[in-house]
């Protein structure tokens, strides 16, 4: 069944229970929005903000956006995009998408304005829904995106660019479009980047949306009593893939603006969540404020909290060491995935499987894994190979790039670049990545875009950038620059020019040197890895080796 009928389901189920909260620990309470189906709790904090809505308010939502866009001609097989900062607009506004027949198009809210026009293109957008945040970026490209698309606007004070959206859809009928959607047809596109930075356009299927919901309820075990506290942006599969678990359930969850320690254990006390997914950082946070003394347990009702899960980025075998120390009570889970096979959860650790933190798991629900050589040709066990998946979440395509995807999906299996090795009891760890991409933060670096940025600068010869081990972030970027000869440069002078970039892409820490590369031309990353991130990473061996648990 298509993953729309769910939303039907729980509303007829759950009608008039909550089943999404709105959390901002930094927003003052003269910035309420207030719509008269919303009951806004007024809680102890002037600058606590709170919203929520029942799944009877969610479905009507959904359906007046599905209404709406039908009656201004769009229809099946038509792309909508979403550019919107996490809100209780969001998935109202995506499941509305969906019921229409058309695709939902998620966009990284870090697009600059550049990005997000390549990506309409790409994606051959019909509209493009956007908030307050975005007002600027979509006004420098607004002559070249409007032609032949609709804009629409999420907040107050709509740019005279765009449709205002909650004026139009307050009186558009509040019941289902009832259009027919068979599982096979498509659903969504995400955007993903491979080592040369430029997006992909990765498309699905409602079969594959229904997969990943009945993956992430299957390795967690989601009951209708849960509650899920969403913190990373919905644009990204993961967020929404792992809140797609309690959505099958009908659920509860709660949306954190905010990754302070303080603000996600308020979150949890207050609100009673018992499933967090948090990424490396936010849990480095966590467990330092707890040492420091900055962040004290018996202020808050933490009791109820069940599960505690990482993914978009490898986990340190030490932080877990030191979670389940403290957390002595918590099931511990990672997942492993990508946009292309919908996120998370083609390969899980398991919660019964805490003996083996540093491996990423075994074949998830309804997948099959294998690992192979440059032949395509199966390993033996425990030799590294790229790691190939297999299942009914694996992509349709590349949208609109029929090499890319023949280059990847071959006989339904998917060639996820990664490299990897099977232990005797068959769980597999990641060796290292064919890609090049940065992993810092959970957030995707592509090195390219950088390395292309830097070499602008007119001091600059040659520059190239590697990850660089983080204890916090995962990864850092480290940027080793060649200056031209009888030029000076200068570290400072580095940091002044990539003020352009977004803050997330800027070079943390800065090498002058010589960059070495290969007979054809291409930069030896390997040789630069071994000069600069060696002893970081014989560091970070050396602990997990101290705990007992393999890295």
């Amino acid at each position: 069944m298509p993953i729309t009928d769910i939303l039907e389901r729980n509303c007829r189920l759950y009608g008039n229970e909550t089943c999404l909260v709105e959390i901002n620990p930094e927003m003052t309470e003269t910035r309420r929005i207030t719509w008269k189906e919303y009951e806004l709790i007024q809680p102890s904090s002037p600058s606590y903000y709170r919203r929520e809505i029942t799944w009877n308010v969610f479905n009507e939502k959904a359906n007046r956006f599905a209404n709406m866009l039908l009656d201004r001609g769009i229809k099946k097989g038509d792309k909508v995009g979403i550019l919107l900062m996490n809100c209780l607009e969001w998935l109202p506004i995506y499941f509305g998408i969906l019921k229409t027949g058309a695709l939902a198009v998620p966009f990284n809210f870090r697009y600059t304005a550049d990005e997000i026009e390549y990506c309409a293109n790409l994606a051959e957008l019909d509209v493009l829904i956007f908030g307050p945040e975005f007002i600027g970026r979509i006004e420098e490209i607004a002559d070249s995106i409007i032609k032949n698309r609709l804009l629409f606007y999420v907040g107050s004070n709509c740019p005279t660019f765009a449709e205002d959206y909650t004026s139009l859809t307050i009186d558009y009928p509040s019941t289902s479009p009832c259009i027919p959607i068979d599982d096979e047809d498509d659903a969504v596109i995400y955007f993903s980047s491979g080592t040369t930075g430029f997006p992909k356009a990765i498309l699905h299927n409602h079969t594959s949306l229904m997969h990943a919901a009945k993956v992430e309820q299957n390795h967690h075990g989601q009951t209708h009593e849960d509650v899920f506290l969403c913190i990373p942006p919905l644009y990204h599969t993961g967020a929404k893939m792992h809140w797609f678990g309690s959505f099958l359930v009908g659920g509860k969850a709660v949306l954190l603006k905010g990754t302070k320690p303080e603000f996600i254990f308020d979150a949890v006390s207050k609100e009673h969540c018992t499933i967090v997914w948090l990424l490396v950082p936010w849990a480095q946070d966590i467990l330092d404020s707890i040492d420091s003394g900055k962040l004290k347990l018996t202020d808050y009702q933490l009791s109820q909290w069940r599960l505690m899960h990482i993914g978009a980025q490898p986990v340190p075998p030490s932080l877990i060491a030191r979670w389940k120390h403290i957390f002595p009570h918590h099931q511990y889970d990672t997942n492993y995935g990508l946009s292309e096979s919908i996120g998370p959860g083609c390969v899980h650790l398991g919660v019964e499987n805490i003996h083996k933190v540093g491996a990423i798991g075994v074949p998830g629900y309804g997948w099959e894994i294998k690992i192979v050589d440059e032949t395509g040709k199966t390993v033996s066990q425990g030799q590294v190979g790229e790691l190939c998946v297999k299942g009914p979440g694996v992509m349709t395509c590349y949208y609109r790039d029929e090499k890319a995807t023949k280059e990847v999906l071959k006989d339904g299996w998917l060639f996820t670049g990664d490299m990897a090795e099977q232990d005797a009891d068959g769980f597999i760890y990641l060796v290292d990545r064919k890609k090049d991409v940065i992993i810092s933060g959970g957030e995707n670096i592509y090195p390219v875009q950088i390395e292309d940025f830097l070499r602008a600068h007119p001091a600059i010869k040659d520059a190239a950038v590697i990850g660089l081990p983080d204890k916090r972030l995962g990864e850092i970027t480290l940027a080793v620059i060649e200056t031209k000869d009888n030029y000076i440069c200068t570290e400072e002078d580095i940091q002044e020019f990539c003020k352009k970039l977004p803050r997330y892409k800027r070079p943390k820490k800065i090498i002058f040197a010589d960059i070495p590369r290969n007979p054809t031309g291409k930069i030896e990353k390997p040789k630069l890895r071994k000069i600069y991130c060696g002893e970081s990473l014989v560091a970070s061996q050396i602990e997990a080796d101290t705990l007992g648990i393999r890295a």
